[in-house]
């Protein structure tokens, strides 16, 4: 039987997604999703900017980026949606997609003789004449022949699953960087089966060891394959992406949220309370759900899906509420500063041509404060280099000849909170820049080795406490925390499936996990 009503608690991109497919699901329930922020999408935010005193204009991202076209949920969308027209694609041969670089302070003395910007490899061939080939090439022969040495538990930290398989100086050079790139959070910390659950998968492919099963080939019968692709309304995306490593949305990532927001606004059985959030969810005595809105409403839905933060559902659920739920307070989050710069020459003066680098953890930890010398930069993105297709006017050969060049700079995560204010943006007239901002270009320039010309645009976002840091153990608890949800139908044992939690803190934290998730809520309402 159909649920009568859902309500949705979030308006991100999980929320959205839920709303959505939720609507398709049941044409007749009534749906109404909550936000407490005036706008939907979550961390999601895109901005045209106008370049002063000049006919450009560029996009900039507080939130994620680019997307990956193995996300068919987000395909889906963009056939749904007929998004097709705004999607611009990066070759899989372009600069971006080929070259990722690696930022090595000079006192990381576990790599010798290798400092400053450097290129990964990505193919055997350049590895062997890569400057990272005496850590790399050593580790992955000794891990072809390492014995199997997964230790008891059932989940371990991405640095101690690195470190046993390919010893320590690797797990911190390339596993911590690639965790300040994704989770913005301490590799030490971050559950390997919930972060990356195919290193998992493939180790016991393997037989205990990862790279023999990258070799083995993952087994996926004819009919495995057909139903996996026959849950996807896909259209003619897949042709699309044929070519293309990422892609992205001509006017910024906005684009999905925004036309997801208007496709649910075109929906009679969809309504939405932006500005409007959660105070209490209670479970009554008699299995009736009550949901108390922060502008004195009460609403009574038969079903609720919540794309909270675990941490903001724990603090709406009620005290005396005999039915609270475990493990909504186990994790952590990040919070991270994003830094827009747009400087007023070609791509090729200040980068060079690739996607981006990002910058391991500290020999000697993460520092206790944060200093000028020490801002606690994760990464930086070149974005001019792939999402060039966004700024106008376009040139050809814009890597050369372009007239600005656009790239983000993030900051925080596992390092002390950076002296930034929440949101600074540069002055149209005025062309000051703050000091807080001068070291972060002091470290940029440190990092790609060559002074910088003055920016003539620059933003500051700080986006509070955005990603979740799933612990080890993370992947058990939510199924303990699922059981729980879903009961055994008898009414004893509590929610009876009627409440659904998803979102980031619950699977993974790209943009294709989140709308995955919504795509999935309420399949066992019927």
């Amino acid at each position: 039987m159909a649920p009568g009503h859902v309500a949705i608690l979030g308006g991100g991109l999980t929320g959205l997604s839920s709303a959505l497919h939720l609507s398709r699901r049941f044409p007749g329930s009534r749906i109404t999703l909550l936000e407490k922020q005036t706008i939907l999408g979550g961390w999601v935010r895109s901005e045209r900017v106008q370049i002063h005193q000049s006919d450009a204009s560029v996009v900039l991202e507080a939130g994620p980026r680019t997307l990956r076209p193995n996300a068919k949920s987000i395909l889906e969308l963009i056939n749904i949606l007929n998004l097709q027209d705004s999607v611009i694609t990066v070759s899989k041969t372009s600069p971006a997609a080929k070259a990722r670089f690696l930022y090595v302070p000079k006192d990381s003395a576990a790599i010798p003789k290798i400092e400053g910007l450097q290129q990964l490899p990505s193919s055997i061939l350049s590895l062997l004449s890569s400057p990272f080939r005496s850590i790399m090439l050593p580790a992955i022969m000794r891990e072809l022949i390492k014995r199997s040495n997964r230790p008891k538990a059932t989940d371990e930290s991405v640095d101690s699953f690195l470190a046993r398989r390919f010893g320590e100086s690797f797990a911190r050079t390339f596993g911590s960087a690639l965790v300040h790139g994704i989770y913005a959070a301490d590799s030490r910390k971050l559950s390997v089966r919930a972060a990356f659950p195919t290193l998992w998968q493939v180790e016991d492919r393997g037989g205990g060891s990862l790279i023999r099963g990258l070799i083995v080939p993952q087994r996926i019968n004819a009919k495995q394959r057909t139903a996996d692709n026959g849950n996807y309304d896909l259209g003619n995306t897949l042709e699309m992406m044929q070519d293309a490593s990422v892609y992205s949305f001509r006017d910024g990532m906005e684009t999905l949220t925004c036309a997801m927001e208007n496709y649910l606004k075109a929906q009679s059985n969809v309504h939405i309370l932006p500005g409007t959030g959660i105070s209490r969810l209670v479970h009554k005595n008699n299995k009736s759900i009550e949901l108390l809105t922060t502008s004195g409403e009460i609403l009574s839905p038969t079903h609720v899906v919540s794309a909270l933060p675990l941490h903001a559902l724990h603090s709406i659920i009620s005290d005396s509420n005999s039915l609270n739920l475990p493990h909504l307070t186990a994790n952590p989050t990040s919070t991270v500063h994003v830094v827009n710069f747009v400087f007023p020459c070609a791509p090729a003066q200040i980068h060079p041509a690739g996607f981006g680098y990002l910058i391991p953890r500290p020999i000697a930890g993460y520092p206790s404060s944060s200093t000028p010398s020490s801002p606690g930069i994760l990464g930086t993105v070149f974005d001019s280099c792939s999402l060039y297709a966004q700024d106008t006017p376009s040139v050809p050969d814009y890597f050369n000849n372009g007239r600005l060049t656009k790239l983000t700079l993030m900051t925080g995560g596992p390092y002390p909170t950076p002296s930034l204010p929440p949101h600074l943006s540069s002055p149209e007239t005025d062309g000051s820049i703050p000091d807080v901002v001068r070291r972060l270009l002091r470290n940029l320039e440190l990092h790609l080795g060559k002074k910088l010309p003055d920016p003539v645009y620059w933003r500051v976002r700080k986006n509070e406490a955005c990603i979740p840091t799933l612990l080890p153990g993370h992947v058990d608890r939510m199924e303990e925390m699922k059981k729980i949800l879903l009961g055994s139908g008898d009414g004893r044992s509590g929610w009876d499936g009627r409440l659904e939690i998803v979102g980031a803190g619950v699977g993974g934290v790209s943009v294709g996990d989140c709308v995955e998730a919504g795509k999935h809520v309420g399949k066992h309402w019927v």
